[in-house]
């Protein structure tokens, strides 16, 4: 049975075929939503609090949406109604990178968009690939940008984010309470029972490969024409074609990435540089087939 449609109408304008960004932990997506934020007529939030607050519930507790599809949706839609008001104050509890994005700089007040011109919506805030069943209920119509990269590259920048690693601190990992866990990359038994003697590594490989399993189900689940899915070696390496490939996909003019020469020198294969062999092992025992099916 279809989905019910639902009418979400944001500063005067009705929501059609929102952008969503999604992808592992330092998979490169922070470089799409900027991309996207600074389009013409887009207007895309990245880490703003309404948002988060429903992300990281629904990711770090997905019993809260199994089952309750209807009323997950809804509590999504709320979420980025509130999220894509454009108000003098508006912008004021956004995330420091959505701010930049926009181009502003502290202390100043405003929106980050522009309410004429206004036609698209979407969202690139961190882990939002954690409740993509969820968004996709919410939005029948999405368009999602999926960002895949190395998975040892991203453990390498995982492992460096202190952030990301409070994650796995015991006060807040929920492995036992949650199962099947998402949002730890814990899919079945072997995963909960292996997941106390794993080492910090393998638990960011675990993070990585559900998100490339989370590819493959999108791929399947998804009409044509609503997932796109993007290499984040590429994107560095091709910066104006990855723009061209989005404005083909979102039916709009996307600006290409900004990914400098010098940034995409150093994020080229940085854990070679920067992981153990046991690392490497570690990362490897969890998600070889994952890094071989994608061509890593």
């Amino acid at each position: 049975m279809p989905s019910a449609r639902h009418v979400l109408i944001v500063n005067a304008r009705k929501v059609a075929q929102p952008v969503f960004v999604i992808g592992a932990p330092h998979s490169g997506t922070e470089h799409i939503g900027r991309a996207l934020k600074s389009s013409p007529g887009f207007h895309v939030t990245i880490g703003q609090r309404s948002v988060l607050r429903v992300v990281y519930a629904f990711a770090r507790r997905p019993s809260m949406y199994s089952g309750r599809g209807a009323a997950a949706a809804a509590v999504i839609r709320d979420a980025f109604a509130q999220g894509w008001q454009l108000t003098p104050s508006s912008c004021l509890e956004c995330s420091g990178l959505c701010r930049s994005a926009a181009g502003l700089r502290p202390g100043d007040v405003g929106p980050c968009a522009e309410q004429r011109g206004l036609a698209r919506f979407g969202d690139a805030s961190p882990d939002l690939a954690y409740c993509a069943e969820a968004l996709t209920a919410a939005f029948p119509d999405v368009q999602i940008v999926q960002v895949i990269r190395d998975g040892r590259d991203v453990v390498a920048r995982m492992l460096a984010d202190p952030a990301v690693m409070a994650w796995f601190r015991p006060s807040f990992a929920n492995v036992d309470a949650e199962f099947p866990n998402p949002f730890y990359g814990v899919d079945d038994e072997a995963d909960r029972d292996g997941w106390p003697s794993l080492s910090a590594a393998a638990k960011c490989a675990l993070r990585w490969r559900w998100a490339i399993r989370l590819a493959a189900r999108l791929h399947h689940s998804l009409p044509d024409g609503q997932l796109k899915t993007v290499r984040y070696e590429e994107m560095i390496r091709r910066p104006a074609a990855t723009g061209e490939a989005l404005s083909a996909f979102t039916g709009a003019q996307v600006n290409p990435p900004e990914v400098g020469a010098a940034a995409a020198a150093a994020d080229a294969a940085t854990w070679r540089r920067t992981l153990s062999a046991t690392q490497v092992a570690d990362i490897e025992k969890v998600a070889a087939e994952e890094l071989r099916r994608i061509g890593y």
